[in-house]
């Protein structure tokens, strides 16, 4: 059985699916860029690239698409689970039925086509599975408190995942940058007003300045922030290395922030935290 090394990336119409998609593809990788909308991938299609329908929350739609690649390479080669969705507010005030929206499109979906694709992996004997995190997958500041939850569940299933297809030669990364200059920060930011009345109303005007001197590049954080590419990179090294490391923090600000908190006890963690980011 020829070895395929078809990659299939989620969430491709902006930010890092789409630079990621671009960089496999000039690496001479088949590339198989997805949305929910297909024609947000218009772009992509132009220059040659395969597109594909593909919508995290729905198993009929993660089926097609992962058949479509099987179809024609035998197995899905490498999977780059990047589509993500925001959630924000503090835990009291945000209604359940936004995490669980929030949750179905980091966590379940991300898992569900994990599933989908390892069958053609153990068969070939070979594949890399490639999860977008985020260093809010190993540490949480107020406010975003339920999607970070989403990014802690990343790390922990792919941890375990990694260690059980490992001798199936499957191998499974983590790309772990901190603010990224995207879209998705963008909308991000504009759920920051939050509701009216709430006794954290003034800590979401807090939130949403902040986060405007972050777009703008006027704090730490925005003046640190990454352009897609650069993620793209570590993707691609995850996806061809030889042997590729289980986690890949990217940036300075990715590094330098998981390293004080691995080695800061919680107490010193929190000034910093609390320095950093708004509280209420």
């Amino acid at each position: 059985m020829t070895t395929s090394r078809a990659v299939l990336i989620t969430g491709c119409s902006t930010g890092i699916g789409r630079a990621t998609a671009l960089r496999l593809y000039h690496a001479g990788l088949p590339i198989y860029a997805t949305a929910r909308n297909p024609e947000s991938l218009a772009p992509l299609a132009a220059k040659g690239i395969n597109i594909l329908a593909l919508d995290v929350t729905d198993e009929q739609s993660m089926a097609s698409a992962v058949k479509q690649v099987v179809d024609r390479h035998g197995a899905v080669g490498v999977l780059v689970n990047n589509a993500g969705s925001g959630v924000y507010g503090a835990v009291e005030d945000v209604p359940l039925e936004r995490v669980r929206a929030s949750f179905e499109t980091n966590v379940f979906g991300m898992i569900r086509l994990t599933q989908l694709v390892l069958p053609g992996m153990r068969e070939q004997r070979a594949g890399r599975i490639v999860n977008i995190s985020s260093i809010l997958g190993r540490f949480s500041p107020p406010g975003g408190g339920l999607y970070n939850a989403s990014k802690h569940a990343v790390e922990a299933y792919s941890d375990a995942l990694r260690l059980e297809v490992a001798k199936f030669g499957v191998q499974v990364s983590m790309i772990e940058p901190a603010t990224v200059r995207t879209e998705f920060f963008t909308t991000a930011m504009m759920q920051f007003a939050g509701p009216s009345g709430t006794p954290y109303e003034d800590f979401y005007t807090t939130l949403a300045n902040w986060a405007i001197k972050v777009h703008e590049g006027q704090n730490m954080a925005g003046r640190f922030a990454l352009p897609p590419e650069r993620v793209a990179e570590a993707v691609a090294l995850a996806a061809t290395a030889r042997r590729p490391r289980a986690r890949y923090p990217v940036g300075m600000l990715s590094r330098s922030a998981l390293g004080m908190r691995r080695y800061l006890p919680d107490r010193l963690f929190d000034v910093f935290v609390r320095r950093q980011f708004p509280s209420p």
